[in-house]
């Protein structure tokens, strides 16, 4: 015997989702990140002249304020080991390194300006200096680049700190408190920025003993001064 009977209920309809196939969703990813890409190299290109003549023109004013507003200035490149007017048809432009001969109104030369950079307490502290090898005299110096903590070590950026290091000899000596009279290597430091004002003598000292030698070399064999 059999049993009641029952009857089959119909199945509720069930929405179907389509998935986009996996090569759709690759092709979409790929160009989305190809136009991204396009698009950086553009604003890139577009905006490296205006970058780069920015910085040129940072160069040019700090040039002009560590040597004291020379007449007129010579670009000298390290290339082969020594110091060069001319570039070698070898040299990568790009990768070598520049100071810069500036001149007085009568032709005699006020000194050279050199770059530096080396780690300060936060990052890189990026200077140019004015420099007479002869005397190993420092004529001035200018901060390029400084992200030292603001109050503290971006003090090295105010003319307190700055203003010292003309007239002064190398090597440097930095000092706690004041100087001692007469000291022309006596460079006195920020309180509470030891750090950062160390550095920035550092990196004078270490570019000079690194160019002196260069320097040297270069005016006996064909620079005037």
């Amino acid at each position: 015997m059999s049993g009641p009977h029952v009857a089959e209920m119909p199945a509720a309809d069930v929405p179907v989702v389509a998935h986009p196939q996996s090569w759709r969703l690759l092709l979409t990813l790929g160009v989305a990140g190809g136009l991204a890409g396009l698009l950086i190299v553009l604003v890139f290109n577009w905006t490296r002249p205006r970058i780069e003549a920015y910085k040129s023109q940072q160069i040019r004013a700090a040039i002009e304020e560590v040597l004291h507003a020379p007449q007129r200035t010579d670009t000298l490149y390290l290339d082969h080991g020594g110091i060069a007017t001319k570039l070698s048809p070898s040299a990568d432009p790009s990768k070598v390194e520049r100071i810069y001969k500036g001149y007085a109104a009568d032709g005699g030369v006020i000194g050279y300006a050199i770059g530096a950079s080396e780690a300060g307490f936060a990052d890189q502290i990026v200077l140019l200096f004015g420099y007479e090898p002869r005397e190993k005299q420092l004529l001035g110096i200018k901060i390029l680049d400084s992200k030292e903590t603001p109050g503290l070590g971006d003090k090295i950026q105010k003319p307190p700190f700055y203003a010292q290091f003309a007239g002064r000899l190398a090597p440097l000596l930095g000092v706690k408190g004041k100087a001692p009279p007469g000291d022309k290597r006596a460079i006195e430091m920020i309180t509470g920025a030891t750090i950062s004002s160390r550095a920035v003598i550092r990196e004078i000292n270490n570019a000079v003993q690194r160019w002196q030698p260069l320097l040297d070399r270069y005016q006996r064999t064909g620079g005037t001064n």
